[in-house]
C-alpha cells in the first residue's frame, strides 16, 4: 500500500471522527468546548492562524513559477495555489465554528466599520480568496495570460497584508501584554512563507512528479529557505521572549513563563522547538538528505506540527493569564476558569477540518492537472494552430 493510500484512507478516518464533532458544535454550540467567559479563543482560532499563514505562504511561493517564470520550479505553480486555496478554505471553517452567531457573519460585510482590524481582515480574505480561485482557474486554462500575471502582482501584497493582519488583530489588544508586542504584525508574514514552505516540502517531496528532472533542486531551495527562516523564527522567540522578561510586566512575564516552564513547557520545547524546529535543521542543513523526497518531505510535516504549536503557544498564554488577579476567586462555574485544554469535541473538529484538507488536496493532485509542467506549451500550440486555422 502506498503512502498516499495510506492517508487517504487516514484522511477520511479523520473526517468520520470529526464529523461527531461538527454535530456536537452545531447541535449544542459551544457548550462542549473547554473555553469560556475569561478564555475566550481556543484551539479552533489557534488552528485558524496556522492554516492561513500555509495559505498566504503557499501563495507566495507560487509566484516562482507563474509569475518570475523561474525555471527550477516550474510546474510547481499550481499545485502551490491549490495548496493556498484549500489552506484558506480550512482556516476559514475553522473561525467560523468559532463564531457565536455563525450566522451573522453578513453583519461583517454590510454593518461593519472599516477603521476595524478585524472587519479589514475578513475583506481581505474575501479578496485573497477570489482572487486565489480566479488564479488557479486561469493558470490551468490560460497561463500565458496577461489578466493571470495582473492578479499574481495584486496577490503579493495582498497576501502580505492578510498575513501581517493577523498580527495586528493580537498586536492592537493592549489588554494582552503577551500580544502587545511591535513586531507581531512583521513575523506574521515571515512564519506564513516559513509554513509555505513547508507544505511545498511535504506535497513535492512525498506527493510530487518521481520523474520530475527538477525535484532534487526544487527540495533543497526549499529545505535552505526553510533553514532560514528556522533561524528567523528562533531569533524573533528570543527578542520576544527576553524582551517580556526583562520589562518585568507581571502579565507579560507570566505568560511566558507559562510557555516556558509553566502548563505548555512540553509543547514549546519538545514539540516547537526540538521536534519542530531544531530537528528539520539538523536534517535540511544536510544537502544529500535535503534533496531526498522522503527525508525533505517528513521534515516539512514535522515543521508543520511545529508552526501549528507555536499557533496555539501564541493564543494560549495570553489568555489563561487574568487581567486581575482577584477574578481566579471571585467567581466560580465551568466556564469561569483561566486553565485551558481543548475539549474532545473541539479536537474532533479540529481532526476533521485537517482532514477534508488533506483529502482535497490528494484528490485535487489526482484530478486537476496541477503537475502538467507541458500545459503552457499546449496552450501556446493551441493558440498557434487556431491563428494559422
Amino acid at each position: 500500500m502506498n503512502l498516499k493510500r495510506i492517508v487517504t484512507i487516514l484522511s477520511v478516518l479523520a473526517i468520520l471522527a470529526g464529523a461527531w464533532g461538527f454535530y456536537d458544535r452545531l447541535a449544542n454550540g459551544h457548550r462542549g468546548a473547554a473555553y469560556g467567559s475569561y478564555v475566550v479563543w481556543g484551539l479552533w482560532v489557534a488552528m485558524y492562524l496556522f492554516f492561513a499563514g500555509i495559505s498566504a505562504g503557499s501563495f507566495m511561493l507560487s509566484t516562482l513559477d507563474l509569475l518570475f517564470h523561474i525555471k527550477t520550479f516550474r510546474g510547481t505553480g499550481r499545485i502551490a495555489q491549490w495548496i493556498a486555496l484549500i489552506s484558506l478554505a480550512a482556516a476559514l471553517l475553522s473561525i467560523w465554528l468559532d463564531l457565536g452567531h455563525m450566522e451573522r457573519i453578513w453583519k461583517v460585510y454590510l454593518q461593519g466599520s472599516l477603521s476595524s482590524v478585524m472587519a479589514q481582515m475578513v475583506w481581505g480574505y474575501t479578496l485573497f480568496g477570489l482572487l486565489l480561485l480566479a488564479s488557479l482557474v486561469l493558470s490551468i486554462r490560460n497561463p500565458q495570460s496577461g489578466l493571470l500575471r495582473a492578479l499574481l502582482i495584486l496577490g503579493l501584497p495582498l497576501s502580505l497584508f492578510v498575513s501581517g493582519a493577523v498580527g495586528a488583530l493580537l498586536g492592537v489588544e493592549a489588554s494582552r501584554m503577551f500580544w502587545h508586542v511591535g513586531l507581531l504584525p512583521v513575523q506574521f508574514p515571515v512564519f506564513s512563507l516559513a509554513s509555505g514552505a513547508a507544505a511545498m516540502l511535504v506535497a513535492i517531496g512525498l506527493f510530487g512528479r518521481r520523474d520530475d528532472s527538477n525535484r532534487s533542486d526544487q527540495l533543497w531551495i526549499l529545505s535552505v529557505l526553510t533553514v532560514f527562516l528556522g533561524f528567523v523564527k528562533l531569533y524573533f522567540l528570543w527578542t520576544d521572549f527576553s524582551q517580556s522578561m526583562y520589562g518585568n510586566v507581571p502579565q507579560n512575564v507570566e505568560a511566558v513563563r507559562a510557555v516556558l516552564f509553566g502548563p505548555y513547557w512540553w509543547s514549546f520545547w519538545i514539540i516547537q522547538i526540538l521536534i519542530g524546529t531544531l530537528l528539520p535543521i539538523l536534517i535540511l542543513v544536510q544537502p544529500r538528505l535535503a534533496r531526498s523526497s522522503g527525508w525533505a518531505g517528513w521534515m516539512g510535516a514535522l515543521v508543520l506540527v511545529g508552526f501549528a504549536v507555536a499557533r496555539a503557544n501564541i493564543i494560549f498564554p495570553a489568555l489563561t493569564v487574568p487581567e486581575l488577579e482577584a477574578l481566579t476567586t471571585s467567581f466560580t462555574g465551568p466556564h469561569l476558569t483561566y486553565n485551558y485544554f481543548p475539549s474532545l469535541m473541539e479536537w474532533a473538529v479540529t481532526l476533521g477540518i485537517s482532514g477534508m484538507a488533506v483529502l482535497a488536496f490528494l484528490i485535487g493532485s489526482d484530478r486537476l492537472p496541477l503537475n502538467d509542467k507541458d500545459s503552457t506549451q499546449k496552450v501556446n500550440l493551441k493558440l498557434r494552430q487556431k491563428e494559422a486555422a
